[in-house]
């Protein structure tokens, strides 16, 4: 799939089940201020989930659904929650603002580097009935946390996605980016099926998003082997994590290690979305990015 401007607006609402989504997902290590915004359009109309975290709690935690959408030509037409995005230009600036009783934030959205594609054809989109693409993202603001105004300069990632997934054919969606910089950056995308139980039953996507040696130019390399472990606390939530990333057939994998900055869990009716920041280690680089898990509530 060759990702053009059409690919950012948002696709027509066809089918029982299809759903389509716009998310920005964006941390300052600096502030300690980490956060998920993410309009959804589905043929029951709109929703909003917004998720934000300061100095490792969850001080804003907010979604909404079933919200009258009308008609659609642009994520700009669309606000759920409290949430709102504006297109500056298509797949390379936007601007995205959250109103909420706990905090509020106003930011502005730069797309760097190359795409992150998952084809409709691969594997983990045939197991999840979504497709979509990732950017990473230099996001600048400010968010206003209890009275207090705080700026805003980190990297993040926007992902789009659409598709019909069905719930009875899939146990947890996973969703894992480590930002290294603006040249460094891993997109992993991972479905494990209903009835599965392991990390090595799961269908997984992954890409490295880093600039070529030797002309510069950004590039998306496409993981032949994407492996990834985790570590779970008591209560099963993600504490830690390992990536090795085999990206020819040969050769040594490109590693990478994180453990949990902050985290919170949301129910979602049907679903649970236990969301994490974490921060990350890659090739002598520090970096940040998430660790999402989105599974079928109670095991049902």
């Amino acid at each position: 799939m060759s990702v053009g401007p059409e690919h950012d607006a948002p696709r027509p609402r066809t089918g029982e089940g299809f759903s389509d989504a716009a998310t920005l997902s964006f941390a300052d290590a600096r502030a300690e201020v980490f956060g998920i915004a993410r309009l959804g359009l589905t043929a029951e109309g709109a929703s909003g989930v917004t998720i934000l975290f300061e100095r490792g709690e969850p001080l804003a935690v907010r979604a909404e659904g079933g919200v009258d959408a009308g008609p659609v030509a642009a994520w700009d037409d669309v606000a759920a929650g409290g949430l709102r995005t504006e297109t500056i230009e298509p797949l390379r600036a936007w601007r995205v603002r959250y109103a909420g009783d706990d905090a509020t934030f106003q930011l502005d959205v730069r797309a760097v580097g190359a795409i992150a594609v998952l084809e409709p054809h691969h594997p983990v989109a045939h197991a999840g009935g979504m497709a979509g693409f990732d950017q990473v993202v230099h996001v600048t603001g400010t968010a206003t946390i209890g009275g207090r105004r705080v700026a805003i300069d980190g990297l993040g990632q926007r992902g789009r996605s659409w598709g019909t997934p069905d719930w009875s054919r899939i146990a947890l969606a996973r969703t894992v980016a480590a930002w290294l910089g603006e040249d460094l950056a891993v997109s992993l995308s991972a479905i494990r099926p209903a009835g599965a139980r392991h990390h090595e039953d799961e269908r997984v996507a992954a890409t490295i998003l880093d600039r070529d040696p030797e002309s510069g130019a950004p590039r998306a390399s496409a993981v032949a082997d994407p492996r990834l472990s985790t570590t779970y606390d008591a209560e099963g939530h993600q504490r830690a994590a390992g990536l090795e990333l085999f990206v020819g057939e040969e050769g040594f994998p490109r590693r990478a290690a994180g453990e949990v900055l902050c985290g919170t869990t949301l129910d979602l009716g049907r679903l649970r979305l236990q969301c994490a920041f974490f921060r990350w280690r890659m090739e002598g680089r520090t970096g940040v990015g998430r660790y999402d898990v989105l599974a079928r509530a109670n095991g049902s």
